[in-house]
C-alpha cells in the first residue's frame, strides 16, 4: 500500500505502519515504541532512512494503537509526531497509530452544502453539553435541525494542553483535542449530522500555533518566521527560506480533514495574521486542495479577515483565493459594541 499523506504515521499493511517527518535537524531519528504488554515490555527504537531535503521514513513493525514518540540525533529527549493523528494523553504525550479505515461511514450520498440558504450555528464542542464530548454533541443535533440550523461551524478542535480552551491555542494540527474524544468519536459525530442533513464546517487556525506544547522547532527552526511577528508572537514561514516543506504541512492538513473526516469545509481563522508573499497564497492553495479532496462533494470555504480583502473571494481567473466568503467583522463589531 503507498502513502496517502507526505507526513505521519500511516498503517500499510497488516503489522506495519510507515513514518515520515521533515526534521532536518536531525542527522538520524528513531521510532520509538513505548512499552506495550502485546509487544515489549520495554522502548523499542527503529531507525528511519535519511531522504534528502529533511526528511526521514521507514516502515516499523506496529498497528494500530501503538504509541511512538520520535528521537533526534540519540538524544535522551523524545517528542511526538508534529502529524500526530491523536495524542490520547494530550500535546506532551505520546503519538498514536490511527486506522483512519476503521470507521464504517455512512454517508456515502451526501453531497455536501452550497452557500445559498445557509444558516450555520458556530458552537464549542467542550461547552456545547454538560460532557464536552464529540457523543454528548451528537445526541443534540436533532435539536439544531429542529430550530432551522442547515450547518455547524465547530470552533477549533486541534489539540492543545491544559483541561480547556477555546481551541486557538492548538498546537497539534492533524490531531482531534483528546479531551472531546477519539477520532472515531469525531467521525460519528459529522456522520450523525449528515444523515439528518446537517453540513459541518471546521474552524482552522493556520495563522499561529500555541504557546506550549508546540515541538516543531525540535525538528526546524524554519517551520516560523521570527523576524515577522503577529497578534500572537511568530509568524508561520509560509514564503522564507525552506518554506517548501512548511507549505506542505498546512495544505495536507486541509486534505486530512476533508478526506478522513469528511468536514464541509473551512472557516480560515483571522487571516490578515497569515502572511505570504509567495505567487500563490497559502489560504487559496489549502483550499484548491480541500476542493480536491472532496471530489464530486460540495464544500464552503470562509475567512475571517479585519480589512475584508476582496481578493479571497474572487476567482483563481480574476486573480484571486476562490473562496466562498469573508465573515463581516464590521457587523460584528458593531454588534458587541451595541
Amino acid at each position: 500500500m503507498q502513502r496517502r499523506y507526505p507526513i505521519g504515521a500511516e498503517i500499510i499493511s497488516k503489522n506495519e505502519t510507515h513514518f515520515r517527518v521533515w526534521a532536518p535537524k536531525a542527522n538520524m531519528l528513531d521510532v520509538v515504541l513505548e512499552p506495550s504488554s502485546e509487544r515489549s515490555a520495554e522502548r523499542t527504537f527503529h531507525p528511519l532512512t535519511k531522504e534528502r531535503d529533511g526528511y526521514f521514513s521507514g516502515t516499523v513493525t506496529c498497528d494500530v494503537g501503538a504509541r511512538y514518540r520520535f528521537q533526534l540525533n540519540r538524544s535522551e529527549n523524545f517528542h511526538p509526531d508534529p502529524a500526530s493523528r491523536f495524542q490520547p494523553d494530550g500535546p506532551h504525550g505520546s503519538s498514536y497509530v490511527v486506522d483512519p479505515f476503521a470507521f464504517k461511514w455512512t454517508d456515502a450520498n451526501w453531497r455536501g452544502v452550497k452557500l445559498a440558504g445557509q444558516v450555520i450555528y458556530e458552537f464549542h464542542v467542550g461547552t456545547f453539553t454538560p460532557d464536552g464530548t464529540w457523543r454528548a454533541a451528537a445526541d443534540k443535533l436533532e435539536l439544531l435541525k429542529s430550530n432551522g440550523i442547515t450547518s455547524l461551524e465547530m470552533m477549533p478542535i486541534s489539540d492543545f494542553p491544559g483541561r480547556f480552551g477555546w481551541g486557538y491555542d492548538g498546537v497539534d494540527l492533524f490531531a482531534p483535542a483528546h479531551l472531546y474524544g477519539t477520532p472515531d468519536d469525531l467521525r460519528a459525530f459529522i456522520d450523525r449530522a449528515h444523515a439528518l442533513g446537517l453540513g459541518v464546517i471546521l474552524d482552522v487556525v493556520y495563522n499561529h500555533f500555541g504557546p506550549d506544547g508546540n515541538y516543531l522547532g525540535v525538528y526546524s527552526d524554519d517551520y516560523m518566521n521570527r523576524e515577522r511577528e503577529n497578534e500572537w508572537g511568530d509568524s508561520i514561514n509560509f514564503d522564507g527560506e525552506n518554506c517548501g516543506p512548511v507549505r506542505e504541512f498546512f495544505i495536507t492538513n486541509g486534505r486530512y480533514w476533508i478526506e478522513e473526516f469528511h468536514f464541509d469545509g473551512f472557516r480560515f481563522d483571522a487571516t490578515q495574521s497569515i502572511h505570504d508573499k509567495s505567487e500563490e497564497y497559502i489560504v487559496g492553495a489549502i483550499g484548491c486542495a480541500a476542493r480536491e479532496a472532496a471530489g464530486k462533494r460540495s464544500i464552503l470555504l470562509f475567512a475571517e479577515n479585519e480589512r475584508q480583502e476582496a481578493k479571497l473571494i474572487r476567482t483563481r481567473e480574476q486573480g484571486g483565493d476562490d473562496l466562498d466568503g469573508v465573515w463581516n467583522d464590521d457587523w460584528h463589531h458593531a454588534a458587541v459594541r451595541k
